[in-house]
């Protein structure tokens, strides 16, 4: 066998979705070395074969799809991609698996299930692709910071707005980063994580239960300021939309704009680029793809300061390795300094601002 190509495993207690991402998986060159119908079997198929990656349900018989991952990463670390229902139980279902070692989280088509696997069969194995790189064994995805975001807080608050991209890896990477913000920094933060619609609302109640900020899902006409942070919902472009110092207004778009991705960081840096009147910063996390390049360069132009994940703690180093290439990057940090990196920028914008 061509060992260049991906050998993975699929788990699905549907024997027909099994053979549809099977079928979707082999078109896209990913050999699919054995299935298996429920966790458990799960578990003592991938030791047996020892894939390159894993797609995994969620909810099945025997044992579960949360259980089967921390099994497996326990007994043979293997990137595992997670199929979810587009449910919030899904979602919820989701970043517990996220927690217990997954990499990704990839939503199962609703309606006509085989149409809508043929529609997003070119996605699914570029995501697949995407996860087999990451390395769970080393890390690149260290979960949520343990630091006090009071031990970072510099002396006074330093008003600015930051736009966050992250893609393949990101929701860890995102946690670990917003975790590690004061309140009292005078930050207003925009993410733009990559992920389906109906799984941003709970990560925005997640990193609101995690950090000091206080997070929501972005609505229309929604209002952002100092201490707060709003996440781009699955499926909607989030521009900006009227600043007026770092309180931000935003506008959601639910119409294709021609970006690869949507939501697209690319399209809240232009936007913040054009309308933001006080210090901006931009942060590249760990992805897949070149989302957030075109968004560098708005924001380098505008004057605004770019830091970007570097290689060994990304899981997948793609948006930062490009973000990097423009040449208006001016700090790579690994995750854990990020937050750090983000206060520092403020501060040194706000003291150029007055000088």
């Amino acid at each position: 066998m061509n060992r260049e190509r991906l050998r993975a495993v699929v788990v699905d207690d549907s024997r027909f979705m099994r053979d549809l991402i099977t079928d979707a998986l082999a078109e896209g060159g990913v050999d699919v070395v054995a299935t298996a119908a429920d966790g458990k079997e799960a578990v003592e198929t991938v030791c047996d074969h020892r894939p390159d990656v894993v797609t995994m349900d969620v909810e099945m018989p025997e044992m579960d799809g949360i259980e089967a991952v921390g099994r497996i990463m326990r007994r043979q670390p293997t990137p595992v991609l997670m199929l979810s229902a587009h449910t919030g139980d899904g979602a919820e279902v989701s970043f517990e698996a996220l927690d217990r070692g997954a990499v990704d989280v990839f939503a199962k088509p609703g309606g006509e299930v085989s149409a809508g696997v043929s529609r997003l069969g070119e996605q699914l194995v570029e995501t697949v692709r995407a996860v087999a790189a990451v390395d769970v064994e080393t890390g690149g995805r260290d979960g949520a910071s343990d630091a006090d975001p009071a031990s970072t807080a510099t002396a006074e608050a330093t008003p600015a707005v930051v736009v966050v991209a992250a893609s393949t890896g990101g929701p860890n990477a995102v946690e670990q980063v917003l975790s590690a913000i004061p309140a009292d920094a005078g930050l207003s933060v925009l993410v733009v994580q990559h992920m389906p619609g109906g799984f941003t609302t709970r990560f925005a109640e997640r990193l609101d239960d995690r950090s000091e900020l206080s997070v929501r899902e972005a609505g229309d006409g929604d209002r952002v300021g100092p201490g707060e942070a709003l996440v781009a919902p699955g499926d909607s472009h989030l521009e900006v939309s009227h600043a007026s110092g770092p309180r931000v207004r935003v506008s959601l778009d639910d119409d294709d704009r021609g970006e690869a991705i949507q939501p697209a960081a690319d399209v809240t840096m232009r936007s913040a680029a054009a309308n933001v009147d006080c210090p901006l910063l931009g942060v590249v996390l760990t992805g897949m793809g070149s989302d957030g390049a075109e968004g560098v360069r708005a924001i380098h132009a505008a004057g605004g300061r770019i830091i970007a994940q570097d290689e060994a703690t990304s899981a997948i180093y793609g948006m930062p390795k490009r973000a990097v290439e423009t040449g208006g990057v001016d700090e790579v940090l690994p995750i854990e300094e990020v937050a750090r990196g983000i206060l520092d920028a403020a501060a040194a914008s706000v003291e150029e601002g007055v000088a």
